[in-house]
């Protein structure tokens, strides 16, 4: 007979809630944490080699469409919390909902196998150092895929400074008056410009194709509440309008020196940065083109400019990998699109799940919860997966939200909104009803006193 002891990979935000909701529904729920504390990639950590926040990290989506529905951020908070508010925030979380007294803190996960008919082998080494096993019935994978960085292979060799944003913890003297490239045109890529860009001579922003860039606030509004206000419209509706928009805020990206986008918002990630517009103008950002080579501290770009740069920092993504799973046994590393049902159901494997896989045009955390939600269900048995989960997830791959570019850089993109009426259809099914969360309601900030 299947037992409930269920094995949480990950105590970041998706972790967390993984096991808040195991613990709700009953199950015999264990978490390993490698770090100390709860929150992820959201604890500053100075060392490299650990993807973590740098030291000035805010959050890229609004509180109020960010937190979990059941445990509201504080009014006190901002639009877009610091990443030290975050952190107690999910340390208070962890706390309210008993989670702490279930996470193995300093336990690495370093093996993940079935075993048996219905069970999972896991190999960690523990806080003394020490290797050992345990078997479970289930695993919920919350430990999300920034591990293994990408890196940009060029002709040549560069010999200046040379790090991955993995490994970006925040500009110090070595950078001050120095000559910085940074690779990429995404949220980190243009955060550590901007950042880097106070200090250095000039930052220079290398990317390979045009991008969607937004400002935080729309109208003095954060710009998925704006945005979330027209959800309703038609996709393309949605689209045209959102991209007359930033058109009419930003005027034409040429007098940026930016290229020009010709898709449509959100067919792309959008990059969501105030300062990057502004910095550009004030002449402490410019934008390049593509690498062609490198030779030494001199880069050519792809239209002939070459620069001789000391640090090169490049912000290009990680690979979707999980050392723990034998490569035969799950591999997505170089797919373009990630077949899981739900972006959380295997189709092989009916207890294992992944919790938080997916890159929303907004949040993770709340959606994650919606999965963890799901996860339990199912394995109480009062939700069933479809029976045919081959062409279930092939139907999902074939339909997704918006015409998402070609590529691993949105292997797992999904929009917010989306995806929530679809994680809500089958909670349903089970007889879970979430109905709206209170958006935009500031009583349900009054007085809220949980995170200290």
């Amino acid at each position: 007979m299947v037992g409930n002891r269920v094995c949480v990979i990950g105590a970041g935000p998706s972790g967390i809630t993984a096991a808040k909701n195991c613990i709700e529904n009953g199950l015999d729920v264990i978490v390993f944490e490698k770090n100390d504390k709860v929150g992820g990639n959201w604890v500053f950590n100075s060392k490299t080699g650990h993807s973590s926040v740098y030291e000035n990290t805010f959050l890229i989506s609004s509180k109020i469409w960010s937190e979990f529905e059941d445990f509201p951020m504080p009014s006190s908070f901002p639009d877009y919390p610091s990443h030290v508010q975050l952190q107690n925030y999910f340390e208070s979380y962890a706390r309210n909902f008993g989670v702490l007294e279930k996470v193995k803190f300093d336990h690495t996960v370093i093996g993940a196998k079935p075993v048996g008919e219905k069970g999972w082998s896991i190999t960690f080494i523990d806080n003394t150092g020490t290797e050992k096993i345990e078997v479970f019935d289930y695993v919920m994978v919350s430990n999300g895929h920034h591990n293994v960085p990408k890196y940009p292979t060029y002709p040549g060799n560069y010999s200046g400074k040379f790090l991955h944003s993995h490994d970006f913890k925040g500009v110090d003297e070595s950078w001050r008056d120095k000559q910085v490239l940074v690779i990429g045109a995404g949220n980190s890529a243009c955060d550590i410009s901007v950042e880097a860009s106070r200090m250095t001579k000039t930052v220079h922003m290398s990317m390979r194709s045009p991008q969607w860039f937004f400002p935080k606030f729309i109208f003095g509004q954060p710009g998925d509440v704006f945005a979330a206000r027209s959800k309703w419209l038609p996709r393309k509706l949605r689209q045209y309008g959102l991209k007359a928009l930033v058109r009419l805020i930003q005027g034409p990206y040429s007098r940026y020196g930016l290229p020009e986008n010709t898709t449509l918002p959100l067919n792309t990630h959008p990059t969501l940065n105030s300062d990057l517009m502004d910095f550009i103008r004030h002449g402490r950002i410019k934008p390049m083109p593509a690498i062609k080579s490198w030779d030494g501290l001199t880069i050519q770009f792809v239209d002939g400019t070459k620069k001789d740069f000391d640090i090169v920092c490049a912000a290009t993504g990680y690979w979707t990998v999980f050392p723990f799973f034998d490569e035969n046994l799950i591999d997505f590393k170089e797919l373009a699109q990630i077949p899981l049902y739900k972006k959380m159901m295997h189709e092989k494997f009916s207890n294992l799940y992944f919790i938080g896989l997916f890159q929303p045009i907004g949040c993770i955390w709340p959606l994650a919860d919606y999965q963890a939600k799901l996860a339990c269900l199912e394995i109480l048995g009062k939700y069933e997966r479809p029976k045919d989960m081959h062409t279930a997830v092939d139907y999902e791959l074939k339909n997704r939200h918006f015409d998402f570019g070609p590529g691993q850089r949105h292997a797992m993109e999904v929009d917010f909104h989306t995806f929530r009426e679809e994680l809500k259809k089958e909670l349903k099914k089970a007889g879970v009803d979430i109905g709206k969360p209170p958006v935009g309601n500031p009583k349900r900030y009054k007085d809220f006193s949980r995170v200290n």
